[in-house]
């Protein structure tokens, strides 16, 4: 599964669109990492369980809009997106969004 940022495929011609896809994950910290963090903000610097939580939200934000766009027949998802916001104030929602295709090499 093609996955992409841009609006095209080099290589490829985008033969129908299905439509909107997404992924979505809500994320928590357990109240230890809360505490720790929480006491590394205090001094400054990257607070490396948050970055580590949100790579990990990120990647399955990804692989869940894949299952979603393969359900959907697509070969492809384009002009693909992260969005993410608090749900709680602990807990913190990412989506990875864009637009499920067919697509067929150009010759």
């Amino acid at each position: 599964m093609l996955v992409v940022t841009s609006l095209t495929i080099p290589e490829y011609e985008i033969t129908s669109t299905l439509g909107l896809v997404f992924g979505i994950t809500v994320r928590s910290r357990g109240v230890f990492g809360n505490i720790g963090a929480g006491l590394k903000s205090i001094v400054g610097g990257e607070i490396k369980q948050y970055t580590k939580m949100l790579e990990e939200a990120r990647a399955h934000a990804v692989e869940r809009l894949i299952e979603n766009a393969k359900a959907m027949g697509a070969d492809a998802v384009v002009m693909m997106r992260f969005d993410s916001g608090e749900v709680a104030q602990s807990m913190e929602e990412v989506v990875a969004y864009g637009t499920a295709v067919k697509i067929a090499k150009i010759s």
